[in-house]
């Protein structure tokens, strides 16, 4: 296999427009808004006579202790001069996960050094390469801003495909998920993957609204796929750091695979992802079979 330890992402033919930061945080305010009911909150609820889904704007500011007017102001994206503290208040008015609350935190008070970062390619130091290639019998890769897949090692293309064989520009795992049927014959959970992936992209859009491949990319898979569409209009953010995914492939069947996520402390935009097996396992004995079939085993069976 070819070594993947240095690619760099080239700029593409075309742009499309940042994201609206305003309209992303007046949407996500709204959704969080809608999804929680006054008896959640220990509210009254009158019932049949809401006209609107979820609490009011008048209850969650009162919940967070703010005046309607500075409530109404921030759900219509005018987040320029807000406090962290008011922030705070209100994401425990929502009841926000820690993903939501910097991704509320991030739309509010977005920094414009983000802008400089989200131009810069994507390269993953030699060391880094250098230990994925080292992990003879782990399925490991690291993913970047936009899920792009920057390097990976031969188990992990003996797993997923040899992305060694796609353009640069299709080594992205929301554009092989939802554009990709063998992808989503993969991954028995399809469904729980696409939503991992759009939450995710989320959060990279609440860091960095300013990146115009990211808007791309949104635009593109909003285009065509109704799923992703369906999914991004959730407004959801969640950060997802281990696991279990079930596999079918297309050469050893069925895989049930633990993965640890790692956040690299140079860039924490990277990630390092890994996968492996419960000792004595049917799924560790068929982790060993790829392994000796390496990338061969993308060319005995249709490739993942």
């Amino acid at each position: 296999m070819e070594d993947q330890s240095l690619p760099a992402t080239p700029a593409p033919a075309s742009v499309s427009p940042s994201l609206d930061r305003r309209a992303e945080l007046s949407e996500f305010l709204r959704t969080r808004r809608a999804r929680l009911r006054p008896s959640d909150v220990g509210l009254p609820d009158f019932g049949r006579h809401r006209r609107v889904p979820g609490l009011r704007r008048e209850e969650l500011a009162q919940l967070a202790g703010v005046s309607v007017a500075y409530y109404t102001r921030l759900e219509q994206g005018n987040g320029r001069n807000v406090s962290a503290e008011v922030l705070d208040s209100i994401a425990r008015a929502l009841r926000l996960t820690d993903a939501e609350h910097a991704h509320l935190t991030h739309l509010a008070k977005g920094k414009q050094h983000k802008k400089r970062a989200s131009a810069r390619p994507q390269q993953v130091r030699a060391s880094l390469g250098q230990l994925l290639q080292s992990m003879e019998n782990v399925p490991a890769y690291i993913v970047g801003r936009r899920s792009e897949i920057l390097a990976w090692n031969r188990m992990a293309a003996a797993l997923f495909g040899d992305w060694a064989e796609l353009p640069v520009a299709e080594r992205n795992w929301a554009r092989l998920t939802f554009l990709r049927p063998d992808y989503r014959e993969l991954f028995a959970e399809w469904e729980q993957k696409a939503i991992d992936i759009v939450c995710q992209l989320r959060m990279d859009a609440g860091c960095y609204p300013d990146d115009t491949r990211l808007s791309a990319l949104v635009g593109e898979l909003s285009v065509k796929s109704e799923e992703f569409r369906r999914l991004w209009a959730t407004h959801d953010v969640k950060e997802k750091s281990y696991g279990v995914k079930r596999m079918h492939h297309p050469l050893v069947g069925e895989l049930s695979l633990n993965y640890e996520s790692f956040r690299m402390s140079g860039d924490q935009d990277q990630a390092l992802v890994t996968y492996h097996a419960e000792p004595g396992s049917p799924s560790a004995e068929a982790l060993r079979l790829l392994a000796s079939w390496g990338t061969d085993a993308t060319r005995v069976a249709p490739a993942p």
